[in-house]
């Protein structure tokens, strides 16, 4: 198991942090990987779903918010809090918590905030206590 974080420091991704969200949906989609993304709320699912169709008009990413019949074949899955789906390979964590379940791999995107970063290494401890290999990469 792995977990990579994320950590953004270029001016594209501190304005909007969910850019690298979807340019990593992307990479996944391509590895034909399909792919969980947990929100943190509602809101952040909507406007990732949003930007996930906007980002880039030559990137088609099959992605939806979970919660219908469709969500098997959904190569993107947007996960809301306090919504069930079935685990998948690759889990994109956007929440405050590890993600939980039964995946190969975790992508935790940390945004420039001082509070997000003192989030994202709690959240690397608890990784590494499970076991998991674990990679830096400053965005």
């Amino acid at each position: 198991m792995r977990a990579d974080f994320y950590l953004i420091d270029k001016p594209r991704f501190r304005e909007q942090p969910l850019l690298l969200v979807c340019e990593l949906a992307r990479k996944a989609m391509a590895a034909q990987q399909p792919t969980l993304v947990l929100t943190r709320d509602f809101e952040q699912a909507d406007t990732l779903d949003d930007l996930l169709w906007s980002f880039d008009e030559d990137a088609f990413i099959p992605h939806q918010i979970a919660g219908d019949e469709d969500d098997d074949i959904t190569a993107v899955l947007i996960v809301p809090p306090d919504t069930e789906v079935q685990d998948r390979p690759l889990v994109i964590n956007l929440r405050e918590t590890i993600a939980s379940g039964q995946y190969q791999r975790v992508l935790e995107v940390v945004a420039a905030d001082p509070a997000e970063r003192e989030g994202s290494r709690q959240r690397w401890r608890q990784y590494k206590q499970r076991g998991f290999e674990i990679a830096k990469h400053d965005m």
